[in-house]
């Protein structure tokens, strides 16, 4: 199968008044489409770094990004983003949150009525038609993070890219949206990379697990493939010995090959002969 989006020898470094920081060495990725990839590592990875350079937000310093066999050069709807933060437009309603979306990417394709129906299908993918006139102030935000995917969506992208998109929910709320993403991503068959810190969410959804090794000039450290039969119901993966060998050796990674170490203050280096702790970040 050829490769769908390729991540070939990426490195960027960032100017500051020390000199040039080097926040990612060569990283080499390859998806195939509709593959559902995480990437996941402690703060600092650049993880996010990653998603914005296949987005075109960042240019890479050497190095590129190919979609379906063509240079990434600046942001473009085959790559539609969804960040932590909603980012919806407070004064304007889910349903015209995700018209302005559909306007700049079909106005030239679609009627007005083909638009309009486009909106509505793709409320209905995130299940937010009955709130379709209200505005972000009128809906939680478990809500809001799903018109924003609503948004997304609506693009028709071939990539989806998701910054933590789930990572300032409740426990409860998250777990909706993680089964409606499975749905919509078994449905559409989108290509999905997605960051997260949540190894449980990471094991759940993805193909494919990429681990960052620490920054800076951070890089993939292991690929971890995921082996587990769709649909996938989080009750039943809970005992499943698959899914406890996948999580335990994502911790393994993230806890022991790429310790997060922070350096202990003089005052209690007396108190504790530790050279550093684990920080989870």
């Amino acid at each position: 199968m050829a490769t769908h989006l390729d991540i070939s020898q990426v490195s960027i470094e960032f100017p500051t008044p020390k000199g040039p920081f080097k926040a990612l060495d060569g990283v080499n990725l390859k998806i195939e489409k509709g593959e559902f990839v995480s990437l996941i590592g402690h703060s600092g990875c650049g993880k996010s770094t990653v998603l914005n350079i296949v987005a075109g937000l960042y240019d890479a310093t050497e190095g590129g990004v190919l979609l379906d066999g063509r240079e990434v050069r600046g942001p473009g709807p085959e790559r539609a983003v969804v960040f932590q933060n909603h980012s919806l437009l407070p004064w304007l309603t889910s349903y015209e949150n995700v018209e302005l979306a559909v306007k700049q990417v079909f106005r030239k394709t679609k009627t007005k009525k083909e638009m309009h129906e486009w909106i509505m299908h793709n409320l209905e993918l995130v299940h937010m038609t009955h709130a379709a006139d209200k505005r972000p102030d009128e809906i939680s935000g478990g809500m809001k993070q799903r018109v924003g995917i609503a948004r997304a969506l609506a693009m028709e992208p071939s990539v989806l890219l998701m910054d933590e998109p789930f990572g300032a929910l409740d426990a409860l709320t998250r777990a909706h949206l993680q089964d409606s993403l499975m749905e919509i991503q078994k449905d559409l068959n989108n290509t999905v990379i997605m960051i997260t810190h949540d190894v449980d969410e990471a094991v759940l959804l993805s193909d494919r697990i990429v681990m960052m090794t620490n920054g800076p000039a951070a890089t993939v450290g292991e690929v971890l493939h995921v082996d587990l039969e769709r649909p996938r119901d989080r009750l039943s993966l809970a005992n499943d010995p698959k899914y406890v060998d996948y999580r335990a050796q994502v911790l393994t990674f993230l806890y022991e090959k790429q310790r997060k170490v922070e350096p202990i203050s003089p005052s209690k280096s007396t108190q504790n002969n530790d050279k550093g702790k684990v920080v989870n970040g």
